[in-house]
């Protein structure tokens, strides 16, 4: 079985950074798409960022220009580097991966990890 494993996240004031990363166990990482999810609370969970196997990224217009996806293949890590951050980016984030087909942002995730917080605080 997958499994994926989030670390990173915390606390920290509006303007500031937090990297956060997610390592993948039992998996064949360089096949498939990898997604950065989060649900704030009350709120439905929205795809944050993607990236393939060749390294295409995809965002969410809210975090373009502050957040970055990227991976380590020889390492199966994928991070999230998360700069700027604002109150709304407060949120638990998950990781997950597809072994589906398409474009990543298109697909469905069937591998989750457990999540990981942050806030963002005024």
């Amino acid at each position: 079985d997958v499994q994926l494993v989030e670390s990173g996240g915390g606390s920290v004031q509006a303007g500031g950074s937090l990297r956060l990363s997610c390592a993948a166990y039992g998996y064949t990482y360089g096949r498939y798409c990898m997604g950065w999810f989060r649900q704030a609370a009350g709120k439905e969970r929205e795809g944050v960022a993607y990236i393939d196997r060749n390294g295409i990224t995809a965002y969410v217009d809210s975090v373009k220009g502050r957040f970055t996806i990227s991976q380590d293949n020889a390492k199966n890590t994928v991070y999230l580097q998360m700069n700027s951050l604002k109150p709304e980016d407060t949120a638990m984030y998950y990781c997950a991966a597809s072994n589906g087909y398409g474009a990543c942002v298109n697909r469905a995730y069937n591998a989750w990890g457990q999540g990981t917080q942050v806030t963002v605080s005024t």
